[in-house]
């Protein structure tokens, strides 16, 4: 079986291209992939030299220009066509890579792939989702962005995009959906919720029911679904008291010799707590709904989470997801 090829946006994120070079490099001697670089390729490679990273082994796909994280989306389809993460969406849609990965223009990325790449046969709109850590492990938001404006069948799309991604490259048998409600009743929430709730207890999915924000971060449920306007308030919501609470610990556990002694005895506990919440072992978002496995790293990804997010793709294609999504949905009414 040939190696798994996943072309990187070099000139995505705020620490591109020299940490996306060294999250290629550390893919390719840890990962068993195939690594493709894709942007201005006279900066690529001078960049590579003056900072000691090999790149001989990965191929390197010009393009003329990097689009702008302030740039208006629709501009990748018109003033940014010859920009790297179009190149490198064009690369992925001819077959020449079986996946993207790239830190920049997330409004950019959904336009992208959604007209170079193609939307699965039958999805209404893709959908931007993220793993969110909790008590019991990891949770799936969805969507987390890309639509604000949202339909009862668009929802229940989430769903089924996001359980096909749970059980596949997580591990987790028969996720549990849930749709973020301000209530558990059946009734609850506005006629959106109403009728997706409707259409998810009559889907194939383990459908929970309503599940309220408070729930998520204590295992309320595996999958959370919500329009994107929601969902994105949750995640920020999430990583603001996350940092929050690091800083409280930080601040505790270096306040006073007692205090300081303490941290020494729990150090190797500390370090798996923080570990936990760093962002950059998830990787990054995948892009649900698009015919080809497309991840959005964190745009301040360094270069382990630019490796993490290849392993992402490279499961995503391993464990055929897009397959699954594209089979859920066919068997919709």
């Amino acid at each position: 079986m040939s190696r798994i090829k996943i072309v990187m946006d070099a000139f995505g994120g705020d620490n591109a291209p020299l940490e996306v070079l060294r999250g290629a490099r550390l893919a390719v001697d840890e990962l068993d992939v195939d690594i493709v670089l894709c942007g201005i390729e006279t900066q690529i490679r001078e960049v590579a030299a003056a900072n000691g990273v090999p790149i001989g082994d990965m191929s390197v796909l010009h393009a003329e220009s990097v689009i702008p994280v302030e740039e208006a989306p629709s501009e990748i389809m018109k003033r940014y066509s010859d920009s790297s993460m179009a190149a490198a969406l064009r690369l992925v849609a001819e077959g020449g890579a079986d996946a993207f990965v790239s830190a920049g223009s997330t409004g950019a990325m959904v336009v992208g792939a959604s007209m170079i790449v193609k939307r699965v046969k039958g999805v209404k709109r893709p959908a931007i989702a993220t793993v969110v850590p909790m008590g019991t492990g990891c949770y799936m938001l969805i969507d987390m962005g890309a639509n604000t404006e949202c339909r009862p069948e668009m929802l229940r799309q989430f769903g089924i995009m996001g359980s096909a991604y749970m059980e596949k490259v997580m591990g987790i048998k028969s996720p549990r959906v849930g749709l973020v409600n301000i209530g558990a009743e059946e009734t609850k929430g506005l006629e959106l919720q109403r009728e997706a709730f409707a259409l998810l207890k009559k889907s194939p999915l383990h459908f929970i029911g309503n599940v309220e924000a408070r729930e998520l971060p204590l295992g309320g449920c595996d999958v959370a679904v919500a329009d994107g306007f929601t969902g994105n308030v949750i995640l920020k919501l999430t990583e603001g008291m996350g940092k929050m609470m690091m800083n409280e610990i930080k601040g505790m556990l270096l306040s006073g010799t007692r205090n300081k002694i303490a941290a020494g005895m729990l150090k190797s506990e500390l370090t798996g707590f923080k570990k936990k919440f760093d962002y950059t072992e998830y990787g990054g978002a995948p892009l649900m709904g698009i015919a080809r496995p497309v991840i959005k790293a964190h745009g301040s990804s360094n270069a382990n989470a630019f490796k993490n997010a290849v392993r992402q793709a490279k499961m995503v294609c391993e464990q055929h997801v897009i397959d699954e999504i594209e089979q859920a949905i066919a068997g919709l009414d």
